[in-house]
């Protein structure tokens, strides 16, 4: 099994900045036996093509345990009798459900079982595989990228089923950095047309899966108890380990866990918790709970000893109070470094609290059937509150360049109208360097993006620090800016080189690229080099290159293709990128059909994934513009997993965007609002 300390960062220090590169190097790869229904064999070879792994259907746990470790197994679920009582524990068991398949799934098979997934066979989403495996195995880790963040919100699902969020759910997630499944609030509707008083497992674990399926935001797991504004009775705590247990076998990112609930039961939980977090969370409805008491201090103390994040929510009557909680707040941060405190006032009184809290800030929206917690604001509320105290001062952030009607401009005013951020989008023609030097001694200046990119020798001129991705790609398409408390300092960054990473890493789990071949076209170095770098920080390598010559720290383990020949002895790419210009973009066809999926080049292994058709390796074509024939339609004919600009272009635009204004956008939202359908 892959685990978290498998993946190593590199922080790279650039004057008041830093860059963490994501690397994985010859990860060991991940030993797992995956249990599935009768006839759903195919989610096994989804499973391994994720992974980029092979997989073989077993015959009987006893064949497993003698099989190859790298090797994902699949047993059918009617052959495992009562043997998984007996299981050795050499492989990662995870049970798998198709809820729409029309068979049960057993109890006995997921309580025994690791982890468990539950999908739908219509629709499918493969991206979800991607994202509960990447996460299961370490290989994603939301809460170390939350925790470099100024500041963090949460969205509170208060829908009685999930579904009825869905038709809105990127505009009600705008501006989240987690969304808040309330199960104690879901209504499961009984045959006699009432609701049952507590949801059951089947039914929470299908409004979860549909909830992931349709958000790439990590998901909090909240089981709120009547005490503390919530509907699960607190006569059975043992009924609240069941469904926080279940949580994480779910791959839920985060569990909200009650401290009135028995030590052992937190402990329990924190000892399996995996690759999720503990929200150690406290509610106190009474108006009498006081900052200053001794109390207060002892129950972050006893939520830290279990808790990744200590939460702390108290009703009030005054706004003393929130003075108090300031008070407590900064006694807190300097006494413990970890782990992070949230802590607000309930109530009207309270709402000041809510501006002031920088860890998982609860917001509503008004297209939310109830406020979670009384006193509750919006992600615009907030913004809006910030900007009147001088917390967020008004910025003019500029897209440099050429393309004033782009979509990429376009959802920036969206954006910020929708957050209620002060800040105005500027938008400045690309001239000379002197203009852009002119440009960052405006006096509102809050940061730009550049279309096309600067580069990084031109731009180290008037930026005094780059990051480690900008000098080693040579480009800088962000500038930031940072202050700290002192004067504002400039740091030129690239945000490219994410998107495309982002991008590879959708539909298959970053290991899958590892030690892999990759093939990479272009007609010169620099439109190549973000490329280049994103496939380096997925530990890929060789990669062969058409077209150019790579120089200085990224030519390392690069190897130029010069002739057909070199074609044919080239070892068989994972992944193909074409950085071509879009006049040229059809020199990547033959290559797509040379090594595609289906044919005698192919590694779809003999098995079909869904809808009876490999997914195949990843093709990624970036450029734009009007073009003779469709590279990407050639490319899925030939088996490949396909993306184009727009992909790359929506990811990076959300790279962006929390790197200059610190606010959360999801990837949905970008690409609805720059009017494309994704489903």
């Amino acid at each position: 099994m892959t685990h978290a300390d498998s993946v190593i960062a590199h922080s790279v220090k650039a004057s008041t900045t830093t860059v963490d590169i994501i690397e994985i190097p010859n990860v060991v790869k991940p030993a797992l036996l995956i249990i599935h229904d009768d006839g759903e064999e195919d989610i096994v070879g989804i499973f391994a093509d994720v992974l980029g792994q092979t997989w073989e259907s077993a015959p009987s746990m006893e064949e497993v345990k003698r099989g190859i470790t790298s090797t994902i197994y699949g047993l059918r679920s009617t052959l495992i009798g009562a043997q998984l009582d007996s299981w050795d524990g050499s492989r990662l068991l995870i049970n798998t459900h198709c809820v729409d398949g029309g068979q049960p799934n057993e109890e006995y098979r997921s309580e025994r079982c690791a982890y468990e997934y539950l999908y739908t066979k219509s629709p499918f989403y493969r991206r979800d595989v991607a994202r509960f495996l990447s996460f299961i195995l370490g290989q994603i880790g939301p809460h170390r990228d939350l925790a470099k963040k100024e500041r963090t919100t949460l969205i509170s699902t208060t829908f009685p089923d999930v579904h009825a969020a869905l038709p809105n759910l990127d505009i009600l997630s705008v501006g989240a950095d987690a969304i808040e499944i309330r199960v104690d609030l879901l209504e499961e509707p009984l045959l006699d047309g009432s609701v049952s008083k507590i949801p059951s497992l089947k039914y929470v674990g299908e409004q979860v899966m549909t909830l992931r399926q349709r958000t790439e935001l990590p998901i909090i797991y909240t089981t709120r108890c009547t005490k503390e504004n919530g509907r699960f009775p607190m006569d059975d705590p043992a009924l609240f380990f069941k469904y926080l247990s279940r949580a994480i076998q779910w791959g839920c990112e985060y569990i909200d866990v009650e401290l009135w609930l028995p030590e052992e039961i937190r402990k329990n939980l924190a000892e399996r918790k995996g690759s999720s977090k503990i929200i150690s969370a406290f509610h106190d409805f009474s108006r009498t709970f006081k900052w200053t008491s001794p109390e207060a201090q002892q129950i972050f103390e006893r939520g830290a000893v279990y808790g990744d994040v200590v939460k702390m929510y108290a009703l009030v009557n005054s706004m003393q109070d929130n003075y108090e909680l300031e008070y407590f707040r900064s006694t807190i941060q300097q006494k413990y470094s970890y782990p992070p405190f949230s802590g607000l006032n309930m109530g009207p009184m309270g709402q000041l609290s809510r501006t002031l809290n920088k860890i998982f800030t609860p917001i509503t929206h008004p297209l939310l059937p109830l406020i979670a917690a009384p006193g509750q604001l919006s992600a615009a509320e907030i913004n809006g509150a910030l900007h009147s105290m001088g917390q967020m001062p008004k910025l003019d952030i500029y897209g440099i360049g050429s393309f004033r009607s782009t979509s990429q401009a376009m959802f920036y005013e969206k954006c910020f109208n929708e957050l209620s951020l002060p800040h105005s989008f500027m938008f400045a023609e690309r001239a000379p360097k002197a203009s852009i030097e002119n440009i960052l001694r405006r006096q509102n200046f809050g940061g730009a993006y550049i279309n096309r990119p600067l580069s990084a020798n031109a731009a180290s001129a008037y930026l005094p620090a780059l990051s480690h991705a900008a000098r080693a790609i040579g480009q800088v398409d962000t500038v930031l800016v940072r202050s700290e408390g002192g004067p504002p300092t400039f740091i030129g960054d690239n945000a490219t080189w994410k998107g495309i990473r982002a991008t590879l890493s959708r539909d298959f789990v970053p290991s899958a690229y590892s030690g892999r071949a990759a093939l990479l076209l272009a007609s010169a170095e620099a439109d190549a080099a973000a490329s280049i770098f994103a496939l380096k920080s997925l530990g890929i390598g060789p990669i062969y290159t058409i077209g150019f010559k790579t120089h200085g720290s990224l030519a390392a383990d690069v190897e130029p293709v010069r002739s057909v020949e070199d074609v044919k002895r080239l070892e068989q790419p994972f992944v193909i990128i074409s950085a071509l210009p879009a006049e040229k973009s059809l020199l990547v066809v033959p290559l797509l059909k040379h090594y595609r999926v289906d044919g005698r080049n192919g590694n779809s292994n003999g098995h079909a994934a869904a809808g009876g058709k490999s997914s195949g390796k990843v093709f990624v074509d970036l450029a734009s513009g009007p073009r003779r024939a469709d590279p990407l339609a050639i490319a899925l004919s030939a088996g490949w997993t396909a993306y184009g600009i727009a992909d790359v272009s929506a990811w990076t635009t959300v790279e962006t965007i929390r790197m200059l204004v610190g606010q959360n956008v999801c990837y949905d939202f970008v690409r609805l609002a720059s009017g494309r359908s994704l489903y």
